[in-house]
């Protein structure tokens, strides 16, 4: 007899994680090839701009994992935006990926009001869309070659 339950439950998460990485590397030898690499394991990628106060003004916040950089978040606050900072944040991120852990690629999530067309003048391009996530709005997934 079994029973489900739908509690949020930490030691459960990560034994599950670790449950499904296992079968994940035994069911895929390119997972596998990872093992003992600089890629096995995900890496934090953290890049900020700070006022002269060192209050966050903007932020880009990913990870980098398998030689693929992960763009979580992007943000400039308002006041400040227009002034490359975006930019420069994400060029730091992808020169820190590229050339100290090796990425040879960069993903990330945008929905359609945010900024797509920012990406895209970054040289992403969109590699798929889901529509109605949340319901009215589009999100897109891009990604771009590091190499």
């Amino acid at each position: 007899m079994f029973r489900l339950e739908t509690e949020v439950d930490k030691e459960r998460r990560i034994l599950l994680s670790g449950r499904l990485r296992d079968d994940n590397r035994a069911a895929s030898p390119e997972l596998r090839s990872l093992l003992s690499t600089p890629a096995e394991h995900e890496v934090p990628l953290e890049v900020w701009v700070l006022d002269e106060e060192g209050g966050i003004v903007g932020g880009l916040t990913g990870r980098t994992w398998a030689y693929w950089l992960h763009v979580e978040l992007l943000w400039v606050e308002e006041s400040h935006r227009g002034l490359g900072l975006g930019s420069r944040l994400l060029t730091e991120a992808e020169e820190v990926a590229r050339n100290e852990r090796l990425c040879t690629n960069s993903r990330l999530e945008t929905w359609d009001f945010q900024a797509p067309s920012f990406y895209r003048g970054h040289g992403y391009e969109v590699a798929g869309q889901v529509d109605d996530y949340p319901p009215g709005v589009t999100e897109f997934i891009l990604v771009k070659r590091l190499t």
